[in-house]
C-alpha cells in the first residue's frame, strides 16, 4: 500500500479552512440548515399527500372498473355510461403513466393558467401533479390487488344479497389494501425522489433548496453530496418503517393450521400455548 498516497488523502480530508470536504459540508449544513429543513418538509408533504390521494384515486378507479357490464347487470344506458367512464379512465391512466412528471408539472402549472385562467401556486400545483400521477400508477396496482382476491369471495357476497359497492367495501378492498401494501410503500419511496422534478416550476422541495444553496455558496459538489445523503436517509428510514408495518399486519407466524385430524388440545394459540392449558 502506498502510505504516502493515503497520508495525502487524509491530509486533504482533514485540512483546515474551507479546503476540507467534510468541513465544507459541515459549514453548509450549519449555515443553511433552515433551508434544507424546509426542503425536507415540502418533499415529505408532497410525497405523503400525493401517495395518500393517489391510493384513494386508485381504489376508486379499481372499484369502478370492476362494476359488471353484462346484459344481466342493468339496462343499455347503464352499460353505455360504464363503457364511456372506463374508456376515460383508461385514457387517464395511459396518459399519466406514459408522460414524465416533469412535463405534467409544466402543463398543469402553466397550461391551466393559459387555457382556463386557473392560477395555482407552486405548492398546490405540485400536490396536484404528484397526486394524479400516483393515482394513475395506483389504479393498476389496485387492479392487480383486486384480481388477487379469491373470486369465490365476491360470488359468495353477491349470493347473500350484497351489492357491488357493499362487496367492494366490506370484502374485496380490505384484502386489496393488504395485498398492495408493499407496492404502495415502493410508490411512496419513489415519490420522495421524484418530487425533485417539481423544481422546474419553482416548488421549494429539497432539490430546489440544494440548487439554490449551490448557486449562493458556489460549493456545488459538497451541496449535492449533502442533498444525496439526505434523500438516502429519507428513503432508507421510510423503507424500514414500511417493512415493520408489513410485519405487523402479517400477524404472528406461529399459528398451527387446524385440520380434520387436529384435536382441540393440540391446537396452538399465538405464543405456543395449547387450548388445554387455558383456564376454563
Amino acid at each position: 500500500m502506498n502510505t504516502s498516497a493515503v497520508a495525502g488523502a487524509v491530509a486533504v480530508l482533514a485540512a483546515d479552512g474551507d479546503d476540507g470536504f467534510f468541513i465544507q459540508v459541515w459549514d453548509i449544513l450549519r449555515e443553511y440548515w433552515p433551508w434544507l429543513l424546509k426542503g425536507v418538509g415540502v418533499t415529505m408533504l408532497l410525497a405523503l399527500t400525493g401517495t395518500i390521494v393517489g391510493i384513494g384515486i386508485g381504489l376508486a378507479i379499481g372499484a369502478i372498473r370492476t362494476i359488471p357490464r353484462d346484459a344481466h347487470s342493468g339496462g343499455l344506458f347503464r352499460r353505455i355510461v360504464l363503457t364511456l367512464v372506463n374508456a376515460l379512465l383508461a385514457i387517464y391512466i395511459e396518459v399519466f403513466r406514459g408522460t414524465p412528471m416533469m412535463v405534467q408539472a409544466m402543463v398543469v402549472y402553466f397550461g391551466l393558467d393559459m387555457a382556463f385562467g386557473i392560477s395555482l401556486n407552486v405548492l398546490h400545483a405540485g400536490l396536484l401533479v404528484v397526486s394524479i400521477n400516483t393515482g394513475a400508477y395506483m389504479a393498476e396496482i389496485v387492479r392487480g390487488g383486486i384480481q388477487a382476491v379469491d373470486p369465490g369471495q365476491t360470488e359468495a357476497a353477491k349470493a347473500v344479497g350484497m351489492s357491488h359497492w357493499a362487496t367492494m367495501r366490506s370484502v374485496v378492498l380490505p384484502q386489496t389494501i393488504r395485498n398492495i401494501l408493499p407496492a404502495t410503500g415502493n410508490e411512496f419511496v419513489i415519490n420522495i425522489k421524484d418530487t425533485s422534478v417539481l423544481m422546474v416550476i419553482g416548488t421549494a422541495e429539497l432539490y430546489f433548496q440544494g440548487k439554490t444553496i449551490a448557486g449562493i455558496s458556489y460549493e456545488t459538489f459538497p451541496v449535492y453530496m449533502l442533498i444525496a445523503a439526505i434523500y438516502l436517509v429519507l428513503t432508507f428510514t421510510t423503507t424500514r418503517v414500511l417493512r415493520l408495518l408489513e410485519r405487523k399486519l402479517d400477524g404472528p407466524e406461529n399459528f398451527t393450521l387446524a385440520t380434520s385430524s387436529t384435536t382441540p388440545e393440540s391446537i396452538l394459540r399465538p405464543g405456543g400455548e395449547t387450548l388445554a392449558g387455558r383456564s376454563r
